[in-house]
């Protein structure tokens, strides 16, 4: 205001004003004489108020009623002129703000009057607005009178008058709100207390608000009022009102004042209270209607839509959204969904077509959208609004293409009064347009379904420029032109895909850059305390993240759906290239943005959908089936209807541009590409190339569809995977139009920089990439199966593209891209897997040639990777792939072979992997590349390879293909070891080098060090792993092979032993020579033993060999000779190894299975091989060298002692050639030489495994069959012959138990049988007395323990019994032949040799020379105390009674003789010594013993034979008398010292003999030799002889005479009455000859006895036998009626003693009873 207030401006005023009051007291001179008084008055009050105050203007303001005065005087005069003066004078000071608010009111009420009069409306008007907006003098009443006044206008019949009126108004209310901003401007700094606002019911006014705010609350209050019908409460006067009127001013003022109604709580309950309700209210008719239902059916008539209020409803709603949605939560929920139900198909089409451009409004502002989805789809219990928006846009274009046309007919329908030709001349046009494009529209436009419908444009984009909102002045509702409402809601989805995007896409961005920003400060925060607000805010970060993704993801999820419907019908009904390319473009953009989102199940659909595009119409492609199927399956409802996911329509006009095969399993017919396809197949690559980050999985779908078209387009791989148009294989079924031509090198080039741009991609992203191309290639695979069409080999391309250009970060993608293209390989279709190896081994060359950085030769890791590859190849059995794989390898051992380094070892085992049943071809060509590089590249190879390069020609040596290549490489594990030999100082430098770099990465990860053998040393190792290799081929099943790399290995071990540490000797020995041991026994003991056919006729195989058992004996055989002499040369050094007793152990018992081996050839061979051990071989003559191989001839450094004659103190002679280098060897710790036969633990396990083969070999089998092993002679002879020299080294531990085992294994081996085809040549003829060479042995070895024991310690005398029972029970074979088991043995003599299995030996002498050992042995040791102890007589005695008794029956004569003899030998001897002990009772058992020994033999059961000559008798008379001999010599005089019992029994015997002696079967011719008299006399001699000794020295003594007269009489009496019983029955008869011999004899006994008694002293007599003597005297008379002559004088002898016996009886004492 600074213009008004200037001193020129307030003069001019000055002079203006006193101008105006002489101009109207001009005009009222003579009219209006009041008024020109005034007016005088005025000029006087105005020069007085000039002159007086300095502050003119505000003077003039104080007095302003009164300067104001004169003119409201001439305004109410009515005279226009005068009036005209007036309102401009008025209108002067108004403006100059000289006004004060009561003079204001009084021009009010001024113009009041002249506004009813209808007087100057406009220049009222025009007053009243500078009067209101000049400043704020008028408010409260006077401030609604003047907008009453203002209304009042506005209904005027004038139409200029009105529509000025309505500006004023829209002007007036703008002020009013104006007023309110500045003042709330002007407080903005004062705080006021907050008020509790109740609800208003005093509409009157509002005591919170300041004196603007409430005048414009008062007005709004009376706008909602009037809008609703009502009355008004401040706005008094009114006498008409418009609702559309009062509408536009409501959406103005919330148009242009929302920070009023947002600031003051008041008028936010304004908004709350009075105008959504109103609105809703309002729109009622809208909801209700529903077109086309017939009125009648309701009661009462619905209310029509009325375009005019709806649409400016429908602005208020736009403005309410917009700016109060914040406030308005539910509200804006309702507004919404009435929205969406305005697009219901029955309402009416003006009505659809303004809520469209309602809606397009929201679409428009992403931000407001967001708020939606945040404040309802969010929520849990709210409407999802943000979906049914979107959704009902889909089903609104849906329905549009479903229901063609009715929406016009129906809007003339509803008309009143619209112009209905013109309407239907519209709806008649459109099939005529269709028809005459003839398919090929012109205008851009959908169609779907037979349904035309054009495209026009409507707004620009991202504006929502409406047309139908914009009619304010249109009573009736305008025809909407058709595509109208479709393009418009195209133009929605569009607006709002570009809007949600770019704003997440924004916000997305904004997001990283803050949490860039945010993290460094997260990071140093806690280090300062000053620090922890940049904490707070970057975790603040993160939630706000957080919350903002779950929007975006919210709003994406809420929208897709219906967005992906929509968008893809109309991508199906497009026609116009323009529309094709922005509905592609939305997908795409939608797509990618559910990609960054992580957004799967919707990304995968819009992705989806433009594959679906690129596709022809209904292919089957099984992977966009499976996604619309889920996706169809939801189907979406939108206020109950029901959007479906539309399928594509079939007549597509478009133009086909190329015809092509599908690529499916079975032929089909052709399909068509049209140029939309090709426009959707080149967004699909761009989206491929732009958005391939956030593929993820989709890369699925893409590269799917990518390949169906390729194949389609008839695209073909060339080299390098690039795909270039090829000849089609298939015939002539692709056809190309030259549109399509041209554009194929550009898709071509677009594929192929698709792939090249891969190397731009994160590696996660690349990953999918691979990830999808490699299960397209599986299902191009299973298409390919079991069919030999072309496959589709365009993953496979792709994989080898994207690989070759990713070659710098190759390490991330090459195991999942290598190992799908190995599962290639083994495809079945030759096509598909050549490609497959072509991809693979291009893709390892090219990798191998790269120039990466580091270089391969630093990145060693990086090399093996990329060769791992080749090696996954020999996993696969087809032969073409292995050759390429084979020739790879010799391009890279060509091109890279010195470089390799550590890639060596997956080259080797490429050529290693080669198996047997690969065929020849292939196995001899590996062997050719493993011959080149023994020949060419040992060198160049680290050494760590070397011993894998022994492994390869190992298992060449296996393979049975060829038996020459597996001797040959048997020549090359030869030829390697002299490489070692000859540069094993290097290698070994070299191989230390490389464990000591192994053993620090070891000991860093805390792992121990991990390789075959260790810890031996690595040169150690590899010498070990080609013995080891040696070993395995050692056991072939080829018996060739098995010799020869037995020999081999026998002679490295030799040759080239002497280099190992003295260590490694013992895994030499354990893992290499015991595990070959263990392989060889096992496989030997189960090998087959079925005869083997001569191999192919023409060689004949030796009986020997002619089963596979008999072949694998002879690998025994020859690996136990091997070992034993290992063990036997180097035995000093392996006996100062640690373990040399488990060693010793483990030999023994392999020399022990061999032995206990049921093969005869294998057994011997292990008891030789026992010998060799024990070093007790015996020096064998040239000519009966064992057959050694040649091959172990090799001059081999021996190193055993010479064993001198004690075995002890052995020297050692060093005669190796390579001393020097055992010396280097063992400089830091010379061998420990024990002597062996220190170690008794040695020879003692010797023995355990001696005694195990002797009792297992030994043991009689349990069952006898046709295949009973018995082991042969020389086998048991070499046994026993063991024994002595074992012996001598653990003599001094022998003990009883070793001794008692000792026993049972000669024992047993003297059992065994012979087999009756061996027995010509071991048995000798049976009347030879000769012992085999095995009995020999075992007497031997007894000898051996006998002679020991002898010089031996008394605890050692103790063993002495053993012996003789040992010997004893040898002594029984004589009558007893031992059984061996139930084996049946024929007696050699009376069996020829071929009926008998087997045959029994002659053991008689044998056990007549144990016999005689045992006498000799008995003479030397009778006295011994455990001879005497152990009743070693009685067992003697026991032993010999059996031949004895048998006498005559014994087998041979011989043996009862020499037991004889031996009896009297071993009695010489032994019953001194048993007289000796008869205190201690230690012979009481003997006794009874050798009295029936001497009772079975001299009375024998058996019969002499017939054919003995007299002679023979007497002399064996001769013995028998003998034996009585010593019975009177040797046992008799001693009686005292001999048990009762036994005296009696002796004497009952000889009485016996003296009477019964004679045999009842000899012819009377003979009688006289044959009756043994000679023995009978003997007897009673003795008997007599010790009836009566001259002197009793001891009752014991008396005793035996006792006891013999009383016997014999008995005998004299018993005799004597059978006689004459005998003699009575008899009758004339004479009595038998030996009868009468024998009662001659007692008759002479009886007289010789009687004499004897007399001799005696008459105190040695007792009573008793006197008494018995004379008891005989009448059976004697008896006798003498007998007929015999001898008898009667022999009688006549014994009757005259008697006579001595006749007395007188004396008279007291009675004889025979002192």
């Amino acid at each position: 205001m600074a213009g008004t207030s200037s001193p020129e401006a307030v003069k001019k005023l000055l002079e203006n004003m006193q101008g105006d009051l002489r101009a109207l007291s001009m005009e009222c001179r003579k009219k209006f004489p009041p008024v020109k008084e005034a007016a005088e008055s005025g000029i006087i009050k105005v020069k007085t108020i000039a002159a007086r105050n300095t502050d003119i203007l505000a003077a003039l303001k104080e007095n302003s009623s009164e300067v104001v005065q004169p003119f409201l005087m001439g305004c109410g005069t009515k005279e226009p002129k005068i009036t005209q003066l007036c309102l401009a004078a008025i209108q002067r000071l108004m403006s100059h703000e000289v006004v004060s608010e009561v003079a204001a009111g009084n021009v009010i009420n001024m113009l009041w009057q002249l506004m009813e009069n209808s007087l100057e409306e406009l220049k009222l008007l025009q007053t009243v607005l500078v009067l209101l907006t000049t400043n704020t003098v008028v408010h409260d009443e006077v401030l609604s009178k003047a907008i009453v006044l203002c209304f009042r206008l506005h209904f005027t019949k004038d139409n200029i008058t009105n529509n000025t009126a309505a500006a004023t108004v829209r002007q007036v209310v703008t002020v009013v709100f104006e007023r309110v901003v500045a003042e709330d401007e002007r407080y903005k700094d004062v705080v006021e207390q907050p008020i509790g606002i109740q609800g208003n019911s005093n509409r009157r006014s509002v005591s919170t608000l300041k004196p603007c705010a409430k005048d414009a609350y008062m007005l709004f209050q009376d706008l909602c009022q009037l809008v609703n019908a009502d009355a008004p409460y401040w706005l008094v006067g009114m006498t008409e009102m418009t609702r559309t009127f009062g509408l536009e001013l409501l959406e103005s003022v919330l148009n242009d004042f929302p920070q009023v109604f947002l600031q003051h709580q008041e008028f936010s309950f304004l908004l709350k209270e009075r105008v959504c309700p109103l609105v809703i209210k309002l729109f009622s008719p809208n909801i209700k209607f529903r077109q086309g239902s017939s009125t009648s059916s309701s009661p009462a008539p619905v209310e029509k839509p009325y375009f005019p209020i709806c649409m400016r409803l429908l602005r208020v709603v736009s403005v309410l959204i917009k700016q109060f949605y914040s406030l308005l939560v539910t509200e804006c929920e309702i507004f919404l969904s009435l929205l969406v139900k305005f697009l219901d198909a029955d309402k009416p089409q003006w009505l659809r077509a303004v809520a469209v451009e309602s809606i397009h409004r929201l679409c428009v502002q992403p931000q407001l959208l967001r708020s939606f989805c945040q404040s309802y789809d969010m929520k849990q219990h709210s409407t999802k609004v943000f979906r049914d928006i979107v959704n009902a846009l889909g089903s609104f274009i849906q329905s549009l293409f479903l229901v063609p046309n009715t929406g016009n007919a129906s809007t003339i329908a509803n008309q009143t009064g619209g112009s209905v030709p013109g309407g239907t001349a519209s709806t008649q046009t459109n099939p005529g347009m269709l028809g005459m494009g003839g398919g090929v529209t012109v205008l851009p436009a959908f169609e779907y379904r037979g349904t035309w419908i054009p495209i026009l444009s409507v707004s620009a984009q991202g504006s929502a420029k409406a047309t139908y909102l914009e009619m304010l002045d249109k009573v009736e509702p305008p025809t909407i032109p058709e595509g109208y409402a479709m393009s418009v809601s195209f133009h929605c989805l569009l607006d709002l895909v570009r809007g949600i995007t770019n704003m997440i896409e924004e916000e997305l961005g904004q997001v990283e850059t803050d949490s860039e920003i945010a993290t460094p400060d997260a990071q140093s925060s806690p280090t300062q305390s000053s620090d922890l607000q940049d904490l707070h805010s970057a975790s603040d970060q993160t939630d706000k993240e957080t919350v903002s993704r779950a929007v975006w993801e919210e709003m994406v999820n809420a929208c897709w759906c219906g967005l992906l419907a929509a968008l893809s019908l109309l991508l199906d009904a497009s026609t116009d290239e323009a529309a094709t390319e922005n509905i592609l473009k939305a997908e795409l953009i939608m797509a990618a943005l559910c990609g960054k989102l992580g957004l799967v199940t919707s990304r995968d659909a819009f992705i989806t959908a433009i594959c679906k595009g690129s596709l022809p119409p209904h292919y089957a492609l099984t992977v966009l089936n499976t996604t619309t199927a889920a996706l169809s399956s939801k189907t979406y409802s939108i206020q109950g209807q029901n959007v479906q996911m539309i399928s594509p329509s079939s007549e597509s006009h478009q133009q086909v541009v190329a015809v092509g095969q599908p690529l499916a399993l079975q032929p089909q017919g052709t399909v068509m590409l049209t140029s939309k396809n090709i426009q959707c197949m080149r967004t699909l690559l761009s989206l491929a190339h732009c958005h391939g980050a956030v593929l993820g999985t989709s890369w699925q779908l893409v590269l799917a569809t990518l390949q169906h078209l390729v194949w389609i387009l008839g695209l073909k791989p060339g080299v390098g995977g690039a795909l270039k148009p090829g000849r089609a294989v298939e015939g002539p079924s692709t056809v190309l139009t030259t549109a399509v031509m041209t554009d194929l090198p550009v898709i071509s080039n677009i594929l192929s920089r698709l792939f090249e741009s891969s190397q731009y991609l994160d590696d996660v992203s690349l990953h999918h990439l691979i990830n999808a191309l490699c299960s397209l290639s599986l299902e191009a695979m299973d298409m390919a199966y079991g069919n030999n069409k072309e496959p589709s080999l365009f993953a496979v391309a792709k994989l080898l593209e994207t690989g070759l250009v990713n070659m710098h970060r190759i390490e991330i993608l090459w195991r999942p891209l290598t190992g799908h293209l190995l599962e290639v390989c083994q495809h079945p279709n030759v096509r598909m897997r050549e490609w497959g190896a072509e991809a693979l081994t291009s893709l390892i060359k090219a990798g191998l040639s790269f120039n990466h950085d580091p270089a391969l030769s630093q990145n060693q890791r990086l090399q093996l990777l990329l060769l791992n590859p080749l090696k996954e190849l020999s996993n696969i059995n087809h032969p073409d792939i292995r050759l390429k794989q084979l020739e790879c390898v010799l391009q890279i051992l060509q091109s890279q072979g010195d470089s390799l380094g550590p890639g060596w070892p997956l080259v080797l085992g490429v050529m290693g992997a080669i198996r047997n049943d690969q065929g020849e071809s292939l196995i001899r060509t590996a062997f050719q590349c493993l011959q080149l590089v023994v020949t060419d590249f040992l060198p160049t190879m680290p050494c760590t390879c070397l011993q894998i390069v022994v492994d390869v020609a190992g298992s060449f040596g296996l393979h049975n293909q060829e038996l020459n290549i597996s001797l040959t490489s048997i020549g090359l594990l030869w030829n390697i070891s002299d490489y070692f030999f000859q540069r094993g100082e290097i290698i070994e430098k070299e191989l230390n080098k490389e464990e000591a770099v192994l053993q620090k990465q070891a000991e860093e990860k805390g792992v121990a060090l991990n390789r075959p053998f260790h810890p031996a040393p690595p040169f150690d190792c590899l010498w070990l792993c080609l013995y080891a290799k040696l070993g395995e081929l050692c056991v072939d099943p080829r018996p060739a092979v098995r010799k020869s790399a037995g020999q081999t290995l026998f002679s490295t071990v030799g040759a080239h032993g002497t280099l190992l540490q003295h260590s490694t000797w013992h895994t030499v020995i354990w893992k290499v020579l015991f595990h070959l041991l263990d392989r060889v026994r096992e496989s030997s003991t189960t090998a087959d033993k079925e005869k083997i056919e001569s191999g192919g006729g023409n060689i004949l195989i030796h009986h020997s060999r002619d089963t596979a058992e008999k072949q694998w004996a002879e690998t025994w055989v020859l690996t136990l000779a091997g070992v034993a002499r290992i063990f036997n040369t180097r035995r000093y050094l392996l006996q100062s190894l640690g373990d040399f007793s488990q060693a010793w152990d483990v030999l023994l018992d392999h020399i022990q299975s061999a032995a206990l081996s049921k093969n005869n050839e294998v057994s011997l061979a292990a008891l030789k091989s026992f010998q060799e051990i024990l070093q007790i071989v015996s020096p064998v003559r040239e000519t009966e060298k064992p057959d050694t191989p040649p091959a172990i001839n090799v001059p081999v450094p021996v190193l055993i002692g010479t064993v001198t004659a004690t075995g002890l103190g052995r020297s050692f002679m060093r005669t190796d050639s390579i001393g020097e280098r055992i010396g280097r060897y063992n400089a830091t710790e010379p061998p420990v030489v024990t002597d062996e036969i220190e170690d008794l633990n040695l020879w003692w396990a010797a023995w355990n495994s001696w005694f195990r083969i002797g009792s297992e070999s030994t043991k009689p089998p349990v069952s006898c069959d046709k295949m009973t092993f018995i082991p042969s002679q020389p086998f048991l002879t070499a046994l026993i012959q063991i024994f002595p020299a074992l012996y001598q080294h653990i003599k001094t531990g022998f003990s009883m138990d070793d001794l008692q085992k000792l026993g049972v294994i000669l024992h047993g081996a003297v059992s065994v049988p012979i087999s009756s085809d061996a027995s010509p040549f071991i048995l000798p003829s049976y009347t030879e007395a000769v012992l085999t060479s095995l009995q020999e042995a075992v007497l031997t070895a007894l000898d051996v323990l006998q002679k020991a024991i002898c010089v031996g310690s008394e605890s050692m005398q103790i063993m002495y019994p053993a012996i003789f029972d040992q010997l004893l029970a040898f002594v029984e074979f004589s009558c007893k032949p031992p059984q061996y088991g139930q084996l049946e043995t024929k007696h050699i003599a009376n069996a020829k040799y071929n009926q008998a299995e087997w045959v029994a030996l002659n053991y008689v002498p044998f056990a007549e020379r144990s016999l005689e050992v045992v006498v000799d042995l008995y003479q030397k040791t009778a006295c011994h105390k455990a001879v005497v102890n152990k009743k070693v007589l009685q067992n003697i005695i026991k032993t010999l009674r059996m031949p004895l008794s048998l006498k005559y029956a014994c087998p041979s004569e011989s043996t009862w003789k020499l037991a004889v003899s031996s009896l009297l030998k071993v009695l010489s001897i032994g019953l001194p010594v048993a007289r000796q002990h008869a205190s201690s009772g230690k012979f009481d058992t003997m006794w009874p013993e050798l009295a029936s020994t001497f009772e079975n033999f001299l009375f024998t059961k058996s019969l002499p034979p017939d054919n003995l000559s007299i002679q023979e008798f007497q002399r064996n008379e001769s013995i028998d008398v003998e034996v009585v001999q010593l019975i009177s010599t040797e046992i008799l005089p001693y009686a005292n010292f001999i048990p009762k019992e036994f005296v009696g029994q002796i004497m009952t015997m000889l009485n016996k003999g003296s009477i019964h002696s004679q045999s009842s079967s000899f012819t009377e011719a003979e009688i006289d030799i044959r009756m043994r008299e000679e023995f009978s006399k003997m007897c009673f001699e003795t008997l007599l002889q010790f009836s009566f000794s001259n002197k009793v020295t001891t009752p014991q003594e008396g005793y035996i005479s006792r006891m013999a007269l009383s016997v014999l009489l008995k005998r004299s009496q018993d005799v004597l009455y059978r006689y004459i019983e005998d003699e009575r029955l008899s009758g004339k008869c004479p009595l038998p000859r030996q009868q009468v011999t024998e009662i001659i004899f007692v008759l002479k006994a009886v007289s010789t006895l009687i004499d004897s008694l007399k001799k005696t002293q008459p105190e040695n007599v007792d009573a008793n036998t006197w008494a018995q003597v004379i008891a005989l005297y009448p059976t004697l008379v008896e006798c003498i009626t007998c007929s015999s002559s001898e008898v009667c004088s022999a009688l006549k002898e014994a009757l005259v003693p008697f006579k001595d016996f006749m007395h007188p009886p004396a008279s007291k004492v009675q004889n025979g009873e002192s």
